[in-house]
């Protein structure tokens, strides 16, 4: 790893108000390059790590917009505009951590750009016939030109990228799907020395996380309801009231919790039950840094991580048999998972892996760059 104070570093992330997957690779990056600014939409200082708060964060005209922390999301038509106003002449790497509207920036001629893409922006790409769906009447209106818009300009700079990472295989092939570019693929970083196995597994699956349609929540509760086998489920979001309607007195809902009611649980639970389709999920490696296997819909980013009769199993139809199907494979193979071996798996995905591997990357750029 090259010494690298006097390297200018610009990191530009699409908003800043949670920590989350994203601002987790935007946090290890700020301990990568201390000297970094960071360039941002929308800014939330309490709402982020201090580790980002120790950066000089600049942010858009679109943190003056009425309201914005709260409804930064409806601003998104006029994100691209505001990332074309940014200026990073001075700087010699500018790194984009994307989801949202954040590669779009204009660099130096003699500047490498580096966009970490968590994913194609879901909305403008694959999914964006469920958020057409699930808009309202004014905004389904306005939404085909405006997302036709958004996704010219979308393709169109990529094209200013020299490097896309992917945060998996899953990412780098809708990558290469919506850009026509390749991506080398380095995960995410995990805390996983955040989490630990015990030795007490209590009698319950978990299921963690936000409580949305494509997460596929209702599956879960349905299969549940239908064996009932116990199930705890820890998190919110807007189908939280119609799930607790469905569900039998097996399932227990915690609504939100704190850090540490949620590291018991994913130490204690049999199981995670993970139904949905993620571009990568960090959910799934928490719970097998914490020892315990993960019953999840073989699709998309958990096929980096999890390994099929090892550290968890594979459902492969999003349907209430396929995954009750899998859990009576899993219940007969219970004993044969080893918590000490899945913990040590999870441990591939650890944030000093996720630095070494990034650094790499940067190294060869720039000395490829010198040439």
């Amino acid at each position: 790893m090259r010494n690298t104070p006097k390297l200018k570093v610009a990191i530009v992330h699409y908003w800043l108000v949670s920590m989350r997957g994203g601002e987790n690779v935007v946090e290890a990056l700020c301990e990568m390059f201390p000297q970094a600014k960071i360039f941002t939409h929308v800014y939330v200082p309490e709402a982020v790590s201090q580790t980002i708060r120790n950066h000089k964060v600049h942010t858009t005209f679109i943190q003056t917009l009425p309201k914005a922390e709260k409804l930064y999301q409806n601003y998104l038509p006029l994100m691209p505009l505001a990332l074309q106003q940014l200026d990073l002449r001075d700087f010699d790497l500018v790194i984009s951590s994307e989801s949202g509207p954040a590669k779009g920036v204009v660099v130096a001629p003699d500047a490498r750009h580096i966009c970490y893409c968590h994913s194609p922006m879901r909305y403008v790409w694959d999914m964006y016939p469920d958020y057409l769906a699930s808009a309202g009447r004014f905004k389904r209106l306005l939404m085909p030109l405006l997302i036709h818009y958004l996704r010219m300009w979308d393709y169109f700079t990529a094209g200013g990228v020299d490097q896309f990472v992917a945060n998996s295989h899953y990412v780098a092939s809708r990558i290469q799907r919506y850009y026509r570019r390749d991506a080398m693929v380095i995960a995410p970083p995990v805390n996983t020395h955040e989490f630990k196995p015990v030795d007490d597994i209590e009698d319950f699956y978990l299921m963690f996380g936000q409580l949305v349609s494509y997460k596929r929540p209702d599956l879960v509760v349905k299969a549940f309801k239908e064996t009932g086998r116990k199930l705890v489920v820890i998190g919110e979001g807007e189908m939280s009231a119609s799930l607790k309607k469905q569900a039998g007195k097996n399932i227990t809902f915690m609504g939100r919790q704190p850090f540490e009611v949620v590291r018991e649980h994913l130490a204690k639970c049999k199981a995670l039950v993970f139904p949905g389709l993620e571009d990568f999920g960090i959910v799934p490696i928490e719970a097998m840094a914490s020892g315990r296997p993960v019953i999840a819909y073989g699709r998309g980013g958990v096929l980096d991580s999890v390994v099929d009769d090892q550290t968890g199993i594979f459902f492969h139809e999003q349907s209430v048999e396929a995954l009750n199907e899998a859990i009576d494979r899993f219940e007969r193979k219970f004993d044969k998972f080893d918590s000490a071996k899945i913990a040590e798996h999870a441990g591939k995905f650890s944030k000093v892996r996720f630095k070494n591997e990034f650094m790499a990357l940067v190294d060869g750029i720039l000395d490829e760059h010198k040439k």
